[in-house]
């Protein structure tokens, strides 16, 4: 960091008043999309009470790791304090990363994860298992509330989202996979791989088509990704399906989904706080670029937030490497919208 001041010991850490207009760059997967831009409002409207730093929202409509690589790379020589990603590729951001890093920029990623030597800390929506459970749990609900009986029965599903190197929503499905075949044994994958759309609104509207087309039996697909969800029922939409024929259901903002579920369309969906989390994301930043550090163990005490704790990498995956410098902050709670609730909600 620049000017880091380490600390001492392990403990609560309470957020000390910073001078200056610490400068955060938060990098989406993909700009337009309401996840992403729900999580800048979020944090716009965070750092606009908070003070003390601001929001740079930077971001491309398409999703690629090329594009990622080149808003880093004009953070680096623009002199910015924090970069906040959330990574389309788990792989691929490390070097340039690494470079932020070097360059005593505060380095945090959000929603989707690099190498945990290229950041000092991730702020994630959930552990795999719990987000892989919830989305087979909530496709199972789902599925009964429509009279079927997922629980012995042989179920025909599939799984649709972005791409197979994104860090977050493969830990999920390889997860879900693993507590599918623990729990409902009597469930066929229909497909030789999963689905994959990019991230391109048009892209999922058509591979929805094609899996709704091939496997006309189909009786769930799950959806881990906010575009691919929203695609996904639109395609239902113009073949003329509803939720009473195939059952659907991932992770989205209930804003985008809300029209689709008055239709008829979709039964129930999830997600977290993404104005929360990138907000949580923009404040380390800021944090760690005021000369504070940040150390498994650490308790912070966040404003309006609360109490967070810094946690090992091993939490979202065993065998990721241990560092001190380096951890994983969990957001506290995820929700389940339906008919009934999603209302409460607008993001």
């Amino acid at each position: 960091m620049r000017g880091i001041i380490m600390a001492a010991a392990a403990g609560v850490w309470a957020a000390a008043a910073m001078g200056g207009d610490t400068r955060v760059v938060l990098i989406p997967k993909v700009t337009g999309n309401a996840f992403f831009e729900s999580a800048n409002a979020g944090a716009q409207d965070y750092a606009g009470r908070i003070g003390g730093f601001r929001v740079e929202y930077s971001g491309s409509p398409v999703a690629s790791a090329a594009n990622q690589a080149r808003i880093i790379e004009g953070a680096i020589e623009s002199g910015a304090d924090a970069i906040c990603l959330s990574s389309v590729d788990a792989f691929a951001l490390d070097s340039v990363m690494l470079k932020a890093k070097k360059a005593g920029i505060a380095t945090v990623t959000w929603d989707s994860d690099i190498n945990p030597e290229a950041r000092y800390v991730m702020v994630s929506q959930g552990t795999p298992e719990i987000l892989g459970r919830m989305l087979v749990d909530m496709g199972v609900q789902a599925l009964k509330n429509r009279g079927r009986n997922p629980e012995t029965g042989e179920m025909r599903y599939a799984w649709h989202y972005s791409q197979m190197a994104v860090a977050d929503q493969n830990s999920w499905q390889v997860e879900g996979e693993k507590y599918i075949r623990e729990k409902f044994p009597a469930w066929i994958n229909v497909a030789t791989s999963n689905y994959y759309s990019d991230q391109n609104p048009a892209k999922s509207v058509e591979v929805g088509k094609t899996i709704l087309r091939v496997h006309k039996e189909i009786d769930l697909i799950i959806c881990n990704d906010s575009t691919a969800l929203p695609g996904q029922l639109q395609a239902m939409r113009e073949l003329g399906l509803d939720k009473n024929a195939v059952t659907v259901t991932g992770f989205a903002s209930p804003n985008a989904i809300k029209d689709y579920c008055r239709d008829g369309l979709i039964d129930r969906w999830g997600l977290w706080d993404c104005g929360m989390q990138a907000a949580l994301a923009c404040y380390l930043g800021h944090y760690l670029a005021g000369g504070n550090s940040l150390r498994v163990g650490d308790k912070i005490e966040v404003p309006e937030l609360g109490t967070v704790e810094v946690l090992p990498n091993e939490v979202l995956d065993p065998l990721a490497p241990l560092y001190d410098d380096s951890g994983v902050i969990l957001l506290p709670e995820r929700v389940v919208f339906t008919r009934d609730n999603m209302d409460a909600y607008d993001f």
